[in-house]
């Protein structure tokens, strides 16, 4: 548009824009300064110091000689680069013969790995893995765009991953799903996953729906949870410092919360998850959510405060975007039989209408800030109302439709409020 313009963003995030998203993404010259960091949550005083006694973190120049450069200087020959940019070149389909611990650790140089051991993809065991499903090993199950360029994550390639993560071919349907949403969520803040099954697939594979559920004490959890993992590193190129960002991560991505619910001890009316989201009973489904946390109850439900109450207080600490609440049989039936929650519903919209926070803390929040500011200011409703609002006037963060309740564990009153808002779900039987 013939407009002189400049990106700024913190460093790590700068050096992303000008070298791998510049390389494979959008090939588009765009310059940048690379700013101090924080900036959000800084005094004005803090701020006036970066713009005026601070240097530009990418070139070292002094801040405002680094902007008036960046508007006024000419293209350089880079700059005037037009067209499409390269693709990346591929890594080979095969690695050249070498030993079992040079192998192990030039997954971990390459970073394909959560540097755990991994059992090695040699092409007897990739062929094997893919004896568990009908497809052919070159389908595409996904294009995945982000985080810059487009990758082909293929039978394959998820034969591949399968393989690494210590997977049977019986289970690898249910990580073909899966792959339907490799990468993993990933922000600069510590965004996670979770997997949930629902459908006779549990049953079939002796997943964990029980007993220490979210414990690692069940092969087919963890694998499958791991498995996504290598998938989104892998064909998901997500790498810290160079794609990624975030300041603390998460712990959770290590096998990404992968549970099965416990449809067979669901109180009466209460419907599996995958019902609730249009499926079948009979059918197998796996949905990913994506969120940040989870917060224990710590102890039992006590009778002197319901716990549906318990529950709406800890949700309050929550963003707002969604939410699952996952609880363990006795407590679904303590809320059915005890409270009236005849059924998952009931519960979810009880939730949405009784959970409150101030405004203040919802737009506290960076992840909300940053994503709904902008169409708060353009005069979106509520959001406009909302931004304009005293900070301690209350909302209701949350729409029934947000709420999810799974049931899971066993052997005690006990829940989860979680942050993760799951889909719909694929099909894993469209896998075999």
């Amino acid at each position: 548009m013939g407009i002189p313009t400049l990106g700024a963003a913190g460093d790590n995030v700068v050096r992303y824009a000008v070298g791998y998203n510049f390389q494979y993404t959008n090939g588009m010259p765009i310059r940048y300064i690379g700013i101090p960091f924080p900036v959000a949550g800084q005094p004005r005083e803090v701020l006036h110091s970066y713009v005026f006694d601070r240097n530009d973190t990418l070139s070292g120049k002094p801040m405002m000689k680094a902007v008036v450069d960046a508007l006024t200087a000419p293209p350089t020959p880079e700059e005037k680069i037009s067209g499409q940019p390269p693709e990346a070149k591929a890594e080979p389909r095969f690695l050249a013969p070498d030993t079992a611990d040079n192998l192990q650790q030039l997954f971990k140089d390459k970073d394909w790995t959560d540097y755990n051991p991994i059992i090695l993809p040699t092409e007897e065991k990739v062929k094997e893995m893919l004896k568990g499903t009908s497809q052919p090993p070159d389908k595409v199950v996904k294009v995945i765009s982000w985080p810059g360029g487009n990758r082909s994550l293929t039978v394959e390639k998820v034969a591949v991953c399968a393989v690494m993560a210590g997977a049977k071919p019986k289970q690898f349907p249910l990580i073909l799903a899966v792959a339907m949403s490799v990468p993993f969520g990933n922000s600069t803040s510590s965004m996670a996953n979770m997997i949930l099954v629902n459908g006779p697939i549990r049953n079939e594979l002796e997943m964990n729906y029980r007993l220490n559920v979210m414990g690692p004490h069940n092969e087919v959890n963890s694998v499958v949870g791991r498995c996504y993992t290598l998938m989104s590193k892998t064909a998901g190129n997500l790498h810290s410092g160079k794609t990624t960002f975030s300041g603390l991560g998460s712990n959770i991505q290590y096998n990404n919360l992968c549970i099965a619910e416990n449809e067979e001890a669901l109180p009466a009316g209460w419907e599996p998850t995958h019902v609730l989201k249009g499926f079948k009973a009979t059918e197998s489904v796996v949905a990913v959510g994506t969120g940040w946390s989870y917060i224990s109850s710590v102890g039992e439900v006590q009778l002197k405060y319901p716990v549906q109450n318990l529950i709406r207080d800890y949700m309050r600490s929550l963003t707002g975007m969604g939410a699952t609440v996952i609880v363990t049989p006795e407590t679904a039936g303590l809320l059915r039989d005890a409270q009236g929650f005849k059924t998952k519903r009931d519960l979810s919209a009880w939730l949405a209408n009784n959970v409150e926070k101030t405004i203040g803390s919802y737009w506290g929040n960076g992840v909300i800030s940053t994503m709904n500011t902008s169409m708060a200011l353009q005069g979106m409703e509520p959001l406009a109302s909302q931004l304009k609002a005293d900070p301690e006037t209350m909302m209701k963060p949350f729409q029934a439709g947000q709420v999810n309740i799974v049931v899971a564990g066993q052997g005690q009153t006990t829940w989860f409020v979680t942050d993760f808002g799951v889909g719909r779900g694929t099909r894993v039987d469209n896998w075999r």
